[in-house]
């Protein structure tokens, strides 16, 4: 990639991951928090009892403390695609602007117009008017999510669109083939279910603080038992998604999936290891721990005998199986680049029978596009360490979940949290836990399909816009102060409104 200015790649990228991730500490807060108010609200309603409106109130205001500032993170997301990433909206502006054009139209609109009834409507409106308008604003904030992640999942698995040789731009063919692909579809159901986890655990863990200092303790124990429950469902339908991920990605990205497992050599009843650590050489694996037998090949293919590509077999290749070395890919995509450049000359010379010929040849390497962009085969290898560890940390952390949700529902049923000091402490610290294993998530998801910025067909480094590296430097570290004083705003405001507790008799509930 010597013709790429690695400098400006490498801060461009850093300059959205920042974004990004501090972006994430809101969102699945936003949209987990969301729903639990939805739920206690509707309790409310039916009961008619002051105590869960007191619960409601309280945790609405966390919510509106938490969505407010993320908004800002967001904005500042959307249009860093302008500015940074100017030659990537250029090729797939008709395609990733749609789902990022009814986000903004249908399902903020929705969110915002809602959440002022929501915080605003005790006593204004109906009851009934007033409970709905909190699951308006619950579903509006999962619909945006939503078409957002469908954009995402595009970049991961380019389907429904046709590349349009006279303009340089991907082109939307079917609307459907890209909002619903399968990529798409297990994204969103596995990105929102964690996000339902952080909400259940900031709940436990304000609840959790609230029992330890002896203060609120109904309203403590009441919101612990429907987070619980909530947190509980959540973290077992990630388990399901995660799979059903798993399985897409073996599919779509094996490369992502390979530096998922650490797997290098290709093998047929591949094993799935519970614990590993890569070696000094960094081209095996030494693992520790569970094995379990065939489990890798039932996982990418539903098949105990199921071939599971490594790293080497995509880098040089597997006759055997099928696989194209990433030297022949790169010899493709040079076809195509060379025979697009070729047709549109051919073609503004009036020249049509060439220009025929070449747009037939580029068609017929254009699934190998994005490696014509490449020098060597190294290139198109992911960060395998990063990628692996984080992989694995993150579904011990999702394992955990589920026993500990488990865990806190039995002792709520059966009352003896407030006994229980030492779940109580973990209980209040869980929500770093819970971040720890979304952020890393995301880790996964976008370094392992490194270096693509769409699947086989673009790379980052011919992605980005033509700016100086200083400009990028420069608002890198504004963008990091910024945020970093949001997110601090945020923790001091929240823990204010905490430290004040319910109000309207709350201290009695």
């Amino acid at each position: 990639m010597e013709h790429f200015d690695l400098a400006l790649v490498d801060w461009s990228r850093a300059q959205f991951a920042l974004t990004a991730l501090y972006h994430w500490i809101f969102v699945p807060l936003t949209l987990g928090l969301s729903f639990i108010v939805a739920f206690m609200h509707t309790f409310y309603y039916k009961t008619r009892d002051e105590k869960w409106k007191v619960m409601t109130k309280f945790w609405m205001k966390l919510f509106g403390i938490n969505f407010a500032i993320g908004v800002a993170t967001g904005i500042i997301l959307e249009f860093e695609f302008g500015l940074n990433w100017s030659n990537y909206s250029w090729i797939v502006g008709d395609i990733f602007g749609a789902p990022l054009a009814i986000e903004g139209i249908l399902a903020f609109f929705l969110e915002s117009t809602f959440i002022a009834v929501m915080f605003f409507g005790w006593g204004r409106v109906s009851k009934k008017f007033h409970m709905l308008s909190s699951w308006f604003v619950a579903f509006g904030s999962n619909l945006s999510a939503l078409w957002i992640l469908i954009a995402n999942a595009w970049m991961q698995n380019p389907v429904g669109t046709k590349f349009n040789p006279d303009t340089a731009r991907n082109e939307m063919v079917n609307f459907f083939d890209v909002a619903l692909s399968q990529t798409a579809v297990f994204k969103f159901l596995h990105t929102i279910s964690q996000a339902y986890i952080i909400g259940a655990l900031f709940v436990i863990s304000v609840s959790a603080w609230f029992l330890l200092k002896n203060r609120h303790l109904l309203f403590a124990k009441r919101s612990i038992l429907i987070a619980a429950v909530f947190g509980l469902i959540a973290s077992i339908f990630v388990a399901f998604t995660g799979d059903s991920s798993a399985y897409d990605v073996a599919h779509k990205q094996p490369m992502k999936l390979a530096a998922m497992e650490g797997l290098y050599d290709g093998e047929k009843n591949a094993d799935l290891y519970a614990l590993g650590f890569l070696n000094d050489r960094t081209d095996n694996l030494n693992f520790k721990g569970i094995r379990l037998p065939s489990m890798l090949s039932i996982m990418a293919f539903r098949d105990a005998d199921a071939f599971v590509p490594g790293v080497n077999d995509l880098v040089n290749g597997n006759e055997e199986q099928g696989i194209l070395s990433a030297e022949t890919r790169m010899e493709k995509g040079r076809i195509a680049i060379q025979a697009l450049a070729d047709y549109k000359t051919a073609k503004k010379d009036g020249n049509t029978e060439l220009a025929n010929s070449n747009l037939k040849l580029f068609e017929k390497n254009y699934p190998h596009f994005g490696y014509g962009y490449f020098k060597n085969n190294e290139d198109i290898v992911p960060n395998v360490p990063l990628t692996f560890y984080s992989f694995h940390i993150m579904v011990a952390l999702g394992l955990f979940f589920i026993a500990f949700f488990a865990c806190l529902l039995y002792a709520s049923i059966k009352d003896k949290l407030v006994k229980n000091k030492f779940v109580l402490r973990i209980s209040v610290w869980s929500i770093l836990l819970g971040y720890i294993a979304t952020e890393l998530g995301w880790i996964v998801a976008e370094v392992g399909r490194q270096p693509w910025t769409i699947q086989d067909l673009l790379p980052v480094g011919v992605s980005t816009s033509h700016l100086s590296v200083g400009s990028v430097q420069t608002t890198f570290f504004m963008f990091f102060a910024l945020f970093t004083v949001l997110l601090i705003a945020e923790i001091k405001i929240l823990m204010a409104q905490i430290k004040k507790g319910p109000e309207e008799g709350g201290s009695h509930v």
